[in-house]
């Protein structure tokens, strides 16, 4: 099996998922609606660009401090 480096700018699904205190399940249905895209890696082991990880959190401490 071949080791993958994730690439600048680029999150792995756990690193997302330890970022926000989301479980595996959460992620998938954040993915599902349409909150986060995968930039990359393979199916069983997909990217996530920083910038939309980052721009998610914002809007959820914005919605939880109104």
């Amino acid at each position: 099996m071949e080791s993958q480096i994730t690439p600048p700018g680029c999150l792995t699904a756990r690193d997302v998922q330890r970022a926000l205190g989301i479980t595996p399940g959460a992620l998938r249905n954040l993915v599902y609606r349409g909150h986060f895209t995968r930039a990359g890696g393979t199916e069983r082991h997909p990217w996530y660009a920083v910038k939309d990880v980052a721009a998610y959190a914002a809007k959820r401490a914005e919605r939880q401090t109104a």
